[in-house]
């Protein structure tokens, strides 16, 4: 890493995965960030959430910046918007510009794409590892899920208050953000390892319902115990989980997985759902199952029906 480097070196070597080279880029411009949101929103809590929310995105989208030597603007940029999204979110704003939709560059790399991309994927999973797994959860849904990232939505597949997701969310972002000032350079675990091992059983796991074999799969990854929750109720055991597929693929309907994301305790897959072709709209186009792990067996699943999807 090149510590004293100047914002063009850090940049391009915060591209290349070097998370200690943003992390010193985060701390050089740090003044000029908290000034913007100061500007934009006023003294405040919502001051440190926006800056820590930048930096979120500063790492998931360092690839974006075309010009490494106005890494500052970028990051200003960047804050000004999560600001403005904010107030926009409680009515206080006018029209602006979602983070998500920032002018970084002609295509938008999906977030398993980043990960897969830059280096620092490895440090982003080992600092997600080491949340709660509530926060874990909101976290991970939030940022690197593709069909269920609102406040909204992440509330109600978690089954818990808005507000509850509000404050994870920021407990989240302030840890993973604190841990990027300290730009841990450390080796860790290979965490693409953990997505694609999920992304085969998920595979694996379609196509065994398909054959008739989903008893077995039950059998063999999940828990006994596995409680399915629906409607802030839980259902324990395979045979509700076994019924509704074996159901479903009566039916005609097929799934088709899209999207994988995973850490060692908690696997989200993305499935468009096929309705058959004379009842199209049998079923929603897509459904996401978020999944808790315990020894590598699923302890808990929740299947979500995302709103944008319907």
């Amino acid at each position: 890493m090149v510590s004293g480097g100047t914002d063009a070196e850090l940049t391009r070597s915060a591209q290349g995965g070097d998370v200690g080279a943003l992390g010193v880029l985060l701390q050089r411009h740090e003044a000029g960030m908290r000034a913007v949101a100061l500007g934009v929103l006023g003294f405040g809590p919502d001051v440190d959430d926006a800056v820590q929310d930048a930096a979120l995105v500063a790492l998931r989208r360092i690839g974006d910046v075309r010009d490494p030597a106005a890494v500052g603007p970028w990051l200003r940029m960047i804050v000004r918007n999560a600001c403005r999204t904010r107030l926009r979110a409680t009515g206080s704003a006018r029209a602006v510009v979602p983070i998500q939709s920032l002018p970084l560059a002609s295509t938008s790399p999906t977030p398993e794409q980043v990960l897969d991309q830059h280096a620092s994927r490895d440090w982003i999973w080992r600092a997600i590892e080491e949340l709660p797994a509530p926060i874990r959860m909101a976290v991970m849904l939030r940022y690197f899920s593709t069909g269920v990232t609102s406040y909204q939505e992440i509330a109600a597949v978690c089954g818990v208050p808005v507000g509850t997701i509000r404050s994870r969310l920021s407990h989240g972002r302030a840890k993973l953000a604190e841990a990027l000032r300290g730009t841990a350079e450390a080796a860790h675990g290979d965490a693409a390892a953990l997505t694609e091992a999920s992304r085969r059983e998920g595979l694996e796991t379609l196509a065994e319902a398909e054959r008739g074999r989903f008893a077995g799969v039950l059998a063999q990854r999940w828990s006994p115990e596995v409680a399915f929750v629906l409607g802030g109720q839980s259902v324990i055991g395979h045979s509700f989980l076994l019924r509704g597929m074996e159901s479903d693929l009566e039916a005609g309907v097929h799934q088709r997985l899209r999207h994988v994301v995973a850490s060692q305790e908690i696997a989200i897959w993305e499935t468009d759902l096929i309705s058959p072709p004379d009842d199209p709209e049998h079923c929603p186009p897509a459904v996401i199952w978020l999944m808790s792990l315990s020894k590598g067996l699923v302890k808990e699943l929740r299947l979500y029906h995302p709103v944008a999807a319907a």
